[in-house]
């Protein structure tokens, strides 16, 4: 006889719960990505910085919406880790979109994910889990040298430093999220790094960010780059396992080279084909980890 009860099954409410999560995951990637190879459409006329002020204004304001001002009202603006995620935000978006000026779309945001990576498997408690990091590090090295020399040297270290402040950006995250809760980190970051990078942008941008064709395309950017991503992550993450968003987000690499083909025309290389895969099992694996349960001794 057997002693095993059956396993229940989910029921069909929880799955349609689940698939329609999963779904907003995938549209946030989509999103974000459109963004960014709009924004690159807007490097001609305002420069990269000029660009990311863009999306920094109409990203914060679309925010404030979406929050109904509440970091407006939070008491928690001068705290030094709501700074620090500030300049992380300015950062990422700068470095990201300077190397977005050099590389196509999706070589740019797979070397930029060694961030995330990189602070899962910091977080990671399983010897196994180097696995990943040797897997990345295949990949990175097959991006950053691809045809002896035919990848542009300073967009991958442009990209890989983008990585490192998302890296810092998502550790900041955590804390300014226990410092505040109940307010968006984003929504605060991003405003305060819109004050940070007015200066560059404007003085890059000049008088082509009053033009009504390009401000209609920064405030594009903003709301996919931004809004739109902060909006479906949120609910996301209400009915997901974190676990599970973890591999879904690690997808956004092979998403940014279908948009950079579709989009932009940027096909890839076999070699790069691989090496994108290879970060993107390494992110799903690393992440996914990194959100178990840690192992029990004994």
């Amino acid at each position: 006889m057997d002693q095993n009860p059956p396993m229940a099954s989910s029921p069909p409410g929880a799955r349609d719960r689940t698939r329609s999560a999963a779904a907003l995951v995938l549209a946030s990637i989509v999103s974000v990505q459109c963004g960014s190879a709009l924004a690159t459409s807007l490097f001609d006329e305002v420069g990269t910085a000029g660009a990311v002020f863009l999306r920094a204004v109409f990203g914060a304001l679309a925010l404030v919406a979406l929050t109904r001002g509440a970091p407006l009202r939070t008491r928690e603006w001068p705290h030094r880790d709501v700074l620090l995620l500030a300049v992380a935000v300015s950062c990422v978006n700068l470095f990201f979109y300077a190397a977005l000026g050099r590389l196509p779309l999706g070589i740019t945001v797979t070397l930029e994910f060694v961030g995330p990576l990189g602070v899962a498997i910091a977080g990671s408690r399983r010897p196994r889990d180097v696995i990943w990091v040797v897997l990345a590090a295949v990949g990175i090295v097959l991006l950053s040298d691809v045809g002896g020399g035919g990848v542009d040297a300073l967009g991958v270290v442009l990209a890989l430093t983008a990585g490192f402040f998302w890296g810092a950006y998502i550790v900041l995250s955590d804390r300014v999220g226990a410092l505040a809760p109940g307010v968006g980190g984003a929504a605060m970051a991003a405003l305060l790094s819109t004050v940070l990078v007015a200066p560059l942008g404007i003085a890059q941008g000049g008088g082509e960010l009053l033009d009504p064709a390009i401000l209609a395309a920064g405030a594009a950017v903003g709301v996919l780059s931004t809004a739109v991503p902060y909006a479906f992550e949120m609910e996301a993450l209400r009915r997901l396992p974190r676990a599970v968003f973890g591999v879904l987000m690690s997808l956004e690499p092979a998403v940014a080279a279908a948009i950079g083909f579709l989009a932009l025309s940027q096909g890839l290389d076999p070699i790069e084909v691989i090496a994108i895969g290879l970060v993107v099992v390494a992110s799903a694996g690393a992440l996914r980890s990194a959100a178990a349960p840690p192992p029990h001794d004994g």
